[in-house]
């Protein structure tokens, strides 16, 4: 879900006008934002959220990065390959050290510890790059342009909503380019739908609690239809589900191939 990912892979929406309630597209940004704001209140959001969104401006690199899409017209070998290559020792000993949780995710969710962990690797590289940009001021920019207004309007609001939940404070919003959060990247609606809190803090934590943040991947998966004990083939339901995950093909071989391959380690 990440950096290339199911944000920066949604097909594009033209501003009609938007949705009834969507502030209107294009145009000066502050004129926008503050028309947001006004609408985003109106749904509860709260004030100390919305501060967050003062004097923010347009990321041009943002919108730079969501015009090319180019490392996903390449081909598996090109793309997954190496990528698999560069990961492996490493996703085999995560698979060792954090064994007794990922059976409790298993058992839990029903998904097995070696898709979670190919995710993981491949989105951060099992955490380390998570993006640094400010997520609101990426969706806010998004949500500004013309292409996905309604649909980054709604992130952003899910995002804020992130906040006014406690899960995240505003200085920890950060991410990837498209506001993916967290170790393997969510979107601000996927995580509110499918964050758990699996240390048991309070909190549901994808920036550095790592049961939070496999446990939630499996429960993504497990929510679009994962079957329990299935196979990852392709062709098969559960390789359909990795369809809801990335919307590129040669990601969702990448991570069927990932998987499949430490699973056969084991």
């Amino acid at each position: 879900m990440k950096t290339a990912t199911l944000a920066a892979m949604l097909l594009g929406y033209a501003c009609l006008g938007g949705a009834a309630q969507a502030a209107q597209c294009g145009g000066d940004f502050g004129t926008w934002n503050a028309a947001f704001q006004s609408e985003a209140a109106a749904k509860g959001i709260s004030q100390r959220a919305l501060a967050s969104l003062n004097g923010l401006t347009s990321d041009q690199q943002v919108l730079s990065l969501d015009r090319r899409q180019g490392h996903f017209s390449k081909t598996f070998e090109e793309f997954g390959a190496p990528r698999i290559a560069a990961r492996m020792s490493k996703a085999q000993s995560m698979m060792q050290k954090h064994s007794a949780l990922l059976a409790r995710i298993e058992q839990q969710f029903g998904v097995p510890g070696a898709v979670v962990i190919a995710i993981w690797a491949l989105e951060t590289d099992f955490g380390v790059v998570q993006g640094k940009q400010n997520a609101l001021r990426s969706l806010a920019t998004l949500a500004h342009d013309c292409r996905r207004t309604e649909r980054f309007q709604n992130e952003l609001l899910d995002a804020l909503r992130i906040v006014d939940r406690g899960d995240l404070s505003v200085a920890e919003m950060r991410g990837a380019w498209a506001g993916e959060l967290g170790q393997t990247q969510f979107l601000p609606s996927s995580y509110l739908k499918f964050a758990v809190d699996f240390d048991g803090n309070g909190k549901r934590d994808l920036i550095r609690s790592v049961p939070d943040v496999l446990a939630s991947t499996a429960n993504y998966l497990r929510g679009y239809g994962w079957q329990r004990g299935g196979r990852i083939a392709e062709g098969t339901p559960n390789y359909a589900v990795l369809k809801e995950w990335n919307k590129s093909g040669v990601y969702q071989k990448t991570i069927a191939v990932f998987a499949s391959r430490l699973m056969a380690e084991q």
